[in-house]
């Protein structure tokens, strides 16, 4: 609901000035459009929780052997949801205190008032949003790594580390993590794995692959500890 919000504000804001693009050939005006979807998904994957939700549910889907069950439909829309519930905080400080300020400040300057919060303004409040977040959830040494390749010497507080640090340390901090919890997810089915083939050699039957008697097995595991929610539950408790 937040994120909604947040982008009818932001749409709302954009509709306010139309100038900025009606002189432009309508072919630039849909190549604009597409480029600010396409930064929009590398937004969504490089700074909020998406890639570790989507990693960690795509190692639950192959643990239990089950190939393409859940689509790739369900478990994007699982994976975007949990991170909108994950992100609500963040988006609700930049809705309060970039989004608002700035409709409010074109509110004024159509009245004729001098503009005092621009969008350079709600950037930089957005953005340090976004990487408090980030920082909250990024291994000193990821950021220790880029701040050498970088050849930046670290600032005194994590808040000021520069965008280009704090992004890719984030991004492969939150892989590092994924693949930890998709690493403890595999393990209770690897022996459900381990069982089942070694009482399938005691009895002799060599030639029945053991993915057939595995997997219902382990269908019936997770559904009898309700996996999805305690699934759901570690993805959204891992996060600072």
């Amino acid at each position: 609901m937040d994120f909604l919000l947040l982008s009818q504000a932001a749409s709302e804001v954009t509709a306010g000035t139309p100038e900025m693009f009606s002189d432009l050939a309508p072919p630039l005006q849909v190549a604009i459009m597409l480029g600010a979807l396409s930064f929009a998904v590398a937004m969504l994957v490089s700074v909020t929780a998406f890639t570790r939700i989507i990693i960690v549910l795509s190692f639950v889907r192959r643990a239990l052997s089950t190939q393409e069950i859940p689509p790739n439909q369900v478990m994007l829309g699982l994976s975007l949801f949990l991170t909108l519930f994950v992100m609500a905080p963040t988006f609700d400080k930049i809705h309060k205190n970039a989004v608002i300020p700035l409709m409010e400040a074109q509110a004024n300057q159509e009245e004729g008032e001098k503009l005092e919060f621009g969008y350079l303004d709600g950037w930089k409040i957005a953005s340090e949003e976004l990487k408090t977040f980030m920082m909250a959830n990024t291994r000193t040494s990821d950021l220790e790594l880029f701040f050498e390749l970088s050849e930046t010497p670290p600032p005194s507080q994590r808040i000021d580390t520069p965008m280009k640090v704090a992004v890719p340390a984030f991004i492969i901090s939150e892989l590092k993590t994924a693949f930890i919890m998709g690493f403890c997810i595999y393990i209770p089915f690897l022996l459900i794995d381990l069982v089942i083939s070694t009482i399938l050699m005691a009895l002799g039957m060599m030639m029945m692959p053991p993915v057939v008697v595995s997997t219902p097995c382990k269908l019936l595991l997770f559904v009898l500890v309700d996996g999805w929610q305690l699934i759901s539950k570690a993805l959204v408790a891992s996060f600072a």
